[in-house]
C-alpha cells in the first residue's frame, strides 16, 4: 500500500518545512506503517478477526498521550 503523506503543520498552523523534520516524519511513519501491517498480518494469521484488530489499533492511536503538552515543543 501505499500512503501518501500530508503536508505537516505545526500546531499554529504553520507549514514544517525544515526538510530535517519532514524527513524523520517520513520515515518514522514508513517505519510505523510496516510495523502496524506486520502486527496486522500476524493477528490474522492467529484468526483474530479483521474487524476486531483493526479496532484496536484504532483505539491505541486515539489513546495517545501529548507528553509536551504543557511545554513549547
Amino acid at each position: 500500500m501505499k500512503l501518501y503523506l500530508p503536508i505537516w503543520h505545526r500546531s499554529n498552523g504553520e507549514i514544517v518545512s525544515c526538510a530535517e523534520k519532514v524527513k524523520v516524519m517520513r520515515e518514522n511513519i514508513e517505519e510505523l506503517q510496516q510495523v502496524i501491517q506486520d502486527a496486522y498480518e500476524d493477528a490474522l494469521l492467529m484468526d483474530v478477526d479483521s474487524a476486531q484488530i483493526k479496532s484496536f489499533l484504532i483505539t491505541m492511536i486515539e489513546n495517545l498521550e501529548n507528553p509536551y503538552k504543557d511545554s513549547n515543543v
